[in-house]
């Protein structure tokens, strides 16, 4: 084999499995908590275990299925006062996994949103702060529809969808078991 194509073989293969390779880590769960809650002093797990009851309710409310009854919580807090619920959830891209973190007030509104891990090889620009300003002020009885009153990214369409879903979902979990 001469040098050449010894040195394109590799390049070749590397490049043809570099889209299912891509990652991104953004932030730490540590990381998240503190940009989205700067005046916290403590965050408190409050990790939810769903009943099979409350998985159906929060599907018929939000219309996303719940895929685990598991779900990572805390309460931040501060001077003993709470200021909303901290969550870790993930979502799929087209083929990947999406983590992302909601922030809540304590009234139960989107107090911001960010992407912790990103592992697709494009729809990232879900990580435009415009795009995930949409969410803030956000309910559960807030339509949350793609296209709707959350607006499409042309080529992340599949990642804003799922996304906008998971919000909509933990929102109806907030109404369901964290109230």
């Amino acid at each position: 084999m001469t040098d050449h194509l010894r040195w394109l073989v590799p390049a070749t293969a590397a490049l043809a499995f570099s889209q299912h390779c891509y990652g991104v880590q953004y932030f730490t769960v540590e990381q998240a908590r503190q940009l989205m809650f700067a005046d916290a002093k403590e965050f408190v797990p409050a990790p939810l275990k769903l009943t099979g009851e409350q998985a159906k309710e929060i599907e018929r409310i939000s219309g996303v299925r719940v895929r685990t009854p598991e779900q990572a919580v805390w309460v931040a807090r501060a001077d003993g006062k709470s200021l909303g619920w901290f969550i870790v959830d993930e979502v799929y891209g087209k083929h990947e996994l999406i983590t992302y973190a909601v922030a809540l007030a304590a009234d139960g509104s989107v107090r911001q949103i960010e992407v912790l891990e990103y592992r697709e090889g494009y729809g990232y620009e879900i990580r435009n702060p415009n795009w995930r300003r949409q969410f803030v002020g956000k309910r559960v009885d807030d339509p949350l529809k793609l296209d709707q009153d959350i607006k499409n990214i042309t080529g992340a369409t599949l990642s804003c969808r799922h996304v906008t879903e998971g919000v909509k979902r933990l929102l109806a979990t907030y109404r369901v078991a964290m109230q």
